[in-house]
């Protein structure tokens, strides 16, 4: 039998569209089909990619997980936890009733789980062997630490990539990753001379990043603002806000990343508080999506002036 391409389009610069990827691979390699060859593609929400061109998917198989839908008929495969997965409700119907390869559930965590429950349900694969991964990627995905200070610590390996990911998580890596996380033990990954070569600029980088946001940041009401436009963050600072205003419900980021800017909006878990709004459909209002926890926005970097009137509009929206 030929070797037949496979092509997997995951959520970029993200551990969970990474382990997503990594899922489905085990998945599509356990339930038949004879060899296959996988590709991996890391795919970045932002202005000039709201969903997967028709060009990239051009394996004998695509797949696109923990990303938004794209409605060609080159998809074969689709899984994604986004609320915000579908340009309306009326699509997601047709697309799921459509075919039986299609799986969307907003209810969970990770799209990591969402495959292994899936693949184990649906498909008869056992994910036993990978039960550390996808517990990772729940736990990163849903900001289930104990703190913002636990979430924002890199002593753990895993932590340490999780960073790498963020940082470094293109097509390359993804191409290099996906196999490895099938191939060895989580944390021997996160302690492989490659991950650890990408981690170490970034840990120094981390506290320059801590440093900027400190210094930007403001609180308005239930809400902390930063924002950092000159250059792009060299280190991740999610949930590092949490830490620094503990006491606020919301923060929203204006940041400027390698290709647009980018409007974070999140909910803090840790602050004791119920929730007040539906951050996914803030989010698509303004062009983005997410979840009803986190979700984010982008607009080009020659339109720096409409990203500033949206964080403001967002700030002040969760202020009321």
């Amino acid at each position: 039998m030929a070797e037949r391409k496979v092509v997997v389009a995951a959520h970029g610069h993200c551990f969970d569209g990474l382990a997503s990827a990594a899922m489905f691979t085990h998945l599509r390699r356990r339930s038949g089909g004879g060899s296959l060859r996988f590709r991996y593609l890391s795919c970045g929400y932002g202005p000039n990619l709201q969903t997967i061109p028709e060009a990239w998917l051009r394996g004998d198989e695509n797949a696109i997980v923990d990303f938004r839908f794209t409605p060609s008929k080159r998809v074969t495969w689709f899984f994604d936890h986004h609320v915000t997965a579908f340009a309306s409700e009326a699509e997601r119907v047709r697309a799921i009733a459509g075919s039986e390869r299609y799986f969307h559930d907003g209810a969970y965590g990770s799209c990591t789980k969402l495959i292994a429950d899936v693949g184990e349900a649906r498909f008869g694969v056992s994910f036993d062997q990978h039960r550390e991964l996808v517990r990772w990627a729940d736990l990163i995905d849903t900001a289930g630490f104990e703190s913002a200070a636990q979430a924002i610590d890199r002593a753990e390996p895993v932590m340490q990539l999780a960073a790498v990911i963020e940082q470094h998580g293109d097509r390359e890596l993804y191409d290099a990753l996906a196999p490895l996380l099938l191939e060895k033990e989580l944390v021997d990954v996160a302690t492989s001379d490659k991950v650890q070569e990408l981690w170490r600029p970034i840990a120094t980088a981390a506290s320059e990043t801590q440093r900027r946001i400190g210094q930007a940041l403001v609180v308005r009401g239930d809400v902390s603002y930063v924002e950092l436009v000159e250059a792009p963050l060299r280190a991740s600072g999610k949930f590092v806000a949490y830490a620094l205003a503990p006491d606020a419900m919301y923060s929203v980021a204006l940041l400027r990343m390698k290709q647009h800017f980018k409007i974070s909006v999140g909910y803090n878990p840790w602050c004791r508080r119920e929730r007040r709004h539906d951050i996914a459909d803030i989010c698509r209002r303004h062009g983005g999506g997410g979840h009803p926890v986190v979700g984010a926005a982008s607009v080009p970097l020659d339109r720096l002036d409409e990203a500033r009137r949206i964080a403001m509009e967002v700030v002040e929206e969760l202020a009321t």
